[in-house]
């Protein structure tokens, strides 16, 4: 297995548990907040979804598929195209309101598509390029795309529980 074939497969995880998170919810449930603060399934897919496509985007030097596939327009957020839920408050968690769970899962997919697309084509060498410099150490192109999985995992484990709840 190369590298590249270990990512695709944690990204696919990642889109798997995408689907059994969201899969049949009504609009109610996936804007359900515990205790009407915690971040809601919509909330929670919808960022992780955003995370890795900003993320993505830029180390593939790409446009984000939010704005360059109409994403932004379909969901109609109250929020600029820039926005990916990274340190929303309560108001702005609450403003996540989808009409389906196949909106988030489409939007989802479509992300996945365009990841694995570029992460099947990189190299080991590939992997050491240095991404973000504002960092300390330097941030490669692997270490980012790890903290991508990383990061959507978490967040899965998070609107997993929620859905346990509902």
């Amino acid at each position: 297995m190369t590298s590249a074939e270990l990512l695709v497969d944690a990204f696919g995880r990642v889109q798997d548990g995408v689907w059994r998170v969201v899969e049949g919810l009504t609009p109610e449930q996936l804007a359900y907040r515990i205790e009407g603060r915690a971040n809601s399934i919509a909330w929670i897919v919808w960022h992780l979804t955003r995370i890795q496509d900003d993320h993505v985007a830029e180390v593939a030097n790409r446009e984000q598929l939010w704005t360059s596939e109409g994403w932004t327009e379909r969901f109609g957020l109250p929020f600029d195209d820039t926005q990916t839920g990274w340190g929303h408050n309560d108001e702005q968690v609450a403003a996540v309101q989808v009409d389906s769970f196949e909106l988030l899962s489409g939007y989802h997919n479509a992300v996945y598509e365009q990841t694995v697309a570029f992460v099947r084509g990189l190299t080991d060498e590939d992997l050491g390029r240095v991404v973000d410099r504002s960092w300390d150490p330097p941030v490669t192109l692997g270490v980012r795309l790890v903290s991508v999985i990383s990061d959507d995992l978490q967040h899965l484990g998070q609107a997993a529980f929620v859905r346990g709840l509902l």
